[in-house]
């Protein structure tokens, strides 16, 4: 596409064609092309064959998962109940998708205006992560047809994961709410827009709450296990505070990782508005992920100190704690610094990697390395592997398949 804008391409922005009469609903899913230079378009891009070629590996891995079971695609057992998929889908996903209610009361809340270039991306960030994290979790649970019973009929109110599943379910409404207005935009609905800018400040504080307390339960789930993670990974009074402070400066990292990447691979979508803003506001969200940084770091380490953990600091467990204190903390801890310091946008956009690296490594770590660190090392299955690329695959599809059509990276011409 971005070839093809050297030619003269210029995807759709606005209700009207130049001629004035309206784009049609599926001219508006070819970007204006016909179908022919549309699918030709799909062909040429590289990157299409390689999701093609995951699709036709795994999609049949999935439906074996449903025919034969989980057992059949996961080594999951008692002693290790979590897995890969949600290893991967749930606890890793959640955190790196904070970036929705971040950017909403930055927006919204707090007022700053100058942040609206990025908003609609942290929210569809947010949103495609929540909704896939659901996905991941309904390809490890299995028979979802059967999800209204556990959140209507057999009620668990007193379980962690019940109060998690419906901050979730909650919590994607308001998202999807929140998005309305870039909808509407696109299929040229002025009334649901005004609507949701009337409610706007309400949707932002039903986010926040329902954001930071499902983001700390997801910590809490852990206390159902005591003694079975390791001890420098797990502590009770502080696990909640340790997921929910995370998920702040794990969101904002991949807004500016998600950013970076579309400025690169879909600058044919981003208008001037956008680039010319994203190195300001990679550094404006740089600040408030150093802050996010070193407030974890330090309850972190509070957490060691209260539960009197230092002795574990020089095991070979310790030492992998330590590594991923250094890569996920440290280092783009100086690196947001750095960046700050001397207005470098290159430099947060190293340091966000690092973190969003980092914070993959500690759920990960928490969910899988060092659960039951005193049993023995499970190590998931192929199929498991095969299953969480192949979602993730369908997460990446998506996900560039609205920033294509929706007004996210641009604004929206038409004035209605």
């Amino acid at each position: 596409m971005n070839r093809m804008l050297e030619k003269g391409f210029r995807p759709i922005d606005t209700l009207h064609k130049p001629d004035g009469t309206p784009w049609s609903f599926k001219e508006k899913m070819m970007l204006g092309l016909s179908p022919q230079e549309y699918w030709a378009a799909q062909l040429r891009n590289p990157f299409n064959w390689i999701l093609a070629a995951i699709f036709a590996v795994g999609t049949p891995i999935i439906v074996g998962r449903f025919i034969f079971g989980l057992g059949w695609a996961t080594h999951g057992s008692y002693d290790y109940p979590w897995g890969l998929l949600l290893g991967w889908g749930l606890f890793v996903m959640v955190p790196l998708s904070a970036s929705g209610f971040m950017m909403g009361t930055t927006v919204e809340l707090f007022g700053r205006k100058d942040f609206k270039p990025i908003e609609r991306l942290g929210l569809l960030n947010g949103l495609l992560g929540y909704f896939f994290a659901v996905v991941f979790l309904q390809v490890d649970l299995g028979q979802p047809w059967r999800l209204i019973y556990p959140m209507f009929v057999s009620l668990g109110p007193a379980a962690v994961l019940f109060l998690v599943a419906w901050h979730v379910a909650t919590y994607l409404s308001v998202q999807i709410a929140e998005l309305i207005p870039a909808v509407s935009e696109w299929m040229g609905w002025p009334k649901a827009k005004r609507f949701i800018k009337q409610i706007v400040i309400g949707l932002t504080v039903a986010g926040i709450i329902l954001s930071t307390l499902h983001q700390g339960a997801l910590g809490a789930l852990f206390t159902y296990a005591p003694g079975k993670v390791h001890p420098l990974w797990y502590s009770s009074a502080f696990q909640w505070f340790h997921f929910l402070c995370s998920a702040i400066f794990a969101g904002l990292s991949m807004l500016i990782v998600v950013s970076t990447l579309t400025k690169w691979f879909m600058r044919w979508r981003c208008d001037e508005t956008f680039l010319k803003s994203l190195d300001r506001l990679t550094v404006g969200i740089a600040k408030g992920a150093a802050l996010a940084l070193v407030t974890y770091l330090v309850i972190k380490f509070i957490g060691v100190a209260h539960d009197n953990d230092w002795k574990y600091l020089f095991s070979g467990w310790g030492q992998w704690f330590m590594f991923e204190i250094a890569l996920g903390v440290i280092v783009p801890l100086v690196l947001f610094t750095s960046a700050v310091r001397n207005n470098n946008a290159t430099t947060a956009r190293w340091a966000a990697l690092f973190a969003v690296l980092g914070i993959a490594l500690n759920r990960l770590n928490t969910s899988l390395v060092t659960f039951n660190w005193n049993l023995y090392q499970e190590i998931p299955h192929w199929r498991e592997f095969v299953i969480t690329i192949t979602v993730y695959a369908t997460y990446i599809l998506v996900y560039r398949a609205v920033l294509a059509r929706l007004p996210i990276l641009f604004t929206w011409k038409d004035k209605s």
